[in-house]
């Protein structure tokens, strides 16, 4: 007796959902890890006295930093407290870009 042609290997049915798997790891989910690890050492660098940009776009200086909370000092040195994860970027970085 001879079985009908349409089975297939289970593996071989599975081999192209495993592939957009793999694709999507590499091109989406990668990057983006390694691009929040590289902030996450970035916000733990500062110091006071380093310049940076808020999410919220707000230009100032570092005054201080505790655990979670950076003290940012703005025009006419008026002070902002901030959660650490607000902060976005070094201004210097907008130099190079340019």
């Amino acid at each position: 007796m001879a079985q009908s042609g349409g089975e297939q290997n289970p593996i071989a049915s599975f081999l192209p959902l495993i592939l957009i798997v793999v694709v999507f790891y590499f091109f989406m989910i990668r990057p983006q890890m390694k691009k929040q690890k590289e902030m996450r050492k970035f916000r733990d660098s500062l110091q006071a006295g380093d310049k940076i940009i808020t999410t919220g776009g707000i230009y100032g200086k570092i005054a201080d930093i505790k655990e979670n909370i950076v003290v940012m000092e703005v025009e006419d040195k008026m002070r902002l407290r901030i959660d650490k994860s607000a902060v976005l970027r070094d201004p210097s970085d907008l130099a190079d870009k340019k």
